[in-house]
């Protein structure tokens, strides 16, 4: 017989976890997760390796566009659970450290480099056609900056060329053109770190980014978890979902199964050929846990980005300056944690990655000959939902088509918008879902990125 639930959640990523928890909170009491993995959190999980250094699925951090997001965190971990940081993030170019963001500290580049790209900025046509992020950048920054920072990085990023993707995830995460204030930046030499919605955030106190989840878990009732429960087939209209043996009839279904997944788990030949249209990249994390306190030039950073090709990673987070407790020995140990994109368009070599970075942190000066203790290297299918050009267009026949079937589709490659994928942006998509079930509110996050 099936067993028979009001409100099914396929995922315990943030997206599920938040449907969940806003359940709970309006003391709903017959929903029910399935997830297939062992433990919760999806790509927000966290790991403690073979030495005793913890690490992430990348360099998560947690700030917040909502209030019952904030108020769902302390919940989790307590106000005393958590560290806060200044954002102090850096670019590496021209063999030294420049202020993000990039654009607004050009003083910091050689001479020629930095007239190029002023001149560029002061040259560029503002009202260039847009067909791409690649005329966007251009049409922001001009020729100069874009050679030499924006394109290069940006394929490090996404694993595919700009002109490959669209202009309309950017919002707020890029930061716009001033050129009165960059002019004045490069007069007076003065540091311009002040921009952005993440300049100030906070993160668990021990744990990793998957302690939050683990306690959001628990808040909601770990026998309202199933893990190692992988969908195998949905039958919409009878609605009922298929773990192995075990079938699931439901009222309400949220799936957080990205949508290339979906599409062949209900065998619908459309939706199959649409979500084929999608591009994604994959992550790659190498974690370097090395012997002494971190070094003078590291202490206060936060995150580093990397435009040139001396080093395989785009990013590096100064894991340790996150929390202390990410090392088994604070204070005698320090750790990096390096991320590289994958696609067919950017390969990775899976066994020479590790030394790679470690030659890539050296050529960055970032280390030097400091004792490496430990490396750890996970390599994540799914990383990053790319903003292609043809998404767009792709899901507006797969997402309506899903809801058609009595299916929400929701969270990072549920939504497959990079632009609302951030753990609070997905908590939240969860928690409107609710909200649009029981209590009949719009929602606001998934329908206006």
């Amino acid at each position: 017989m099936p067993r028979k639930v009001k409100h099914l959640i396929i995922g315990a990523g943030p997206c599920g976890l938040g449907a969940a928890y806003r359940l709970k909170d309006l003391d709903q009491s017959d929903y029910l997760i399935l997830e297939a993995s062992h433990k919760v959190g999806g790509l927000a999980t966290s790991y403690i390796d073979e030495k005793g250094f913890t690490w992430d699925v990348g360099g998560h951090v947690q700030f917040s566009h909502y209030e019952y997001f904030d108020k769902a965190m302390n919940h989790a971990l307590g106000k005393d659970g958590w560290l806060n940081h200044e954002r102090e993030a850096w670019v590496w170019i021209k063999d030294r450290f420049v202020p993000y963001p990039f654009q607004n500290n050009l003083h910091r580049l050689p001479k020629e480099d930095r007239d190029t790209c002023l001149n560029g900025l002061k040259k560029r046509d503002t009202h260039l056609k847009l067909n791409s992020f690649k005329d966007w950048l251009l049409s922001s920054f001009g020729e100069g900056l874009c050679e030499l920072f924006m394109f290069p990085y940006n394929f490090k990023v996404w694993a595919y060329p700009t002109e490959m993707l669209n202009y309309e995830w950017v919002g707020e995460r890029v930061a716009k053109i001033d050129l009165e204030r960059i002019q004045k930046n490069i007069e007076t030499g003065i540091d311009d770190v002040s921009w952005g919605p993440n300049n100030t955030f906070q993160f668990p106190k021990s744990g990793g980014t998957g302690k939050i989840w683990d306690e959001v878990a628990s808040i909601i009732d770990l026998k309202k978890v199933l893990l190692n429960s992988k969908v195998t087939h949905i039958d919409w209209k009878k609605k009922r979902v298929k773990v192995g043996e075990e079938i699931f009839e439901y009222e309400n279904l949220l799936s957080t199964i990205p949508l290339n997944n979906i599409s062949e788990l209900l065998e619908d030949p459309q939706l199959i050929a649409s979500s084929s249209e999608l591009m994604s990249s994959a992550t790659n994390v190498v974690g370097i846990g090395l012997e002494g306190e971190v070094p003078e030039h590291l202490k206060t950073k936060c995150w580093m980005y990397f435009p040139e090709d001396d080093s395989p990673f785009y990013r590096v987070t100064v894991f340790s300056n996150y929390s202390p407790n990410n090392v088994p020995s604070p204070g005698n140990q320090f750790s990096l944690m390096a991320e590289i994109s994958e696609s067919h368009l950017k390969e990775v070599d899976q066994e020479s990655l590790v030394q790679e970075v470690i030659d890539g942190l050296k050529n960055s000066k970032l280390i030097k000959d400091e004792k490496i203790l430990s490396t750890w290297k996970l390599h994540a299918p799914l990383g990053y939902p790319t903003p292609s050009l043809s998404r767009n267009k792709a899901l507006r026949e797969i997402l309506p088509s899903l809801e058609e079937k009595g299916i929400s589709s929701r969270g990072r490659f549920g939504a497959w918008m990079y632009e609302i994928s951030n753990q609070d942006h997905t908590f939240m998509q969860g928690v409107e879902w609710v909200n649009k079930k029981i209590l009949d509110e719009d929602e606001k996050t998934f329908k206006i990125p």
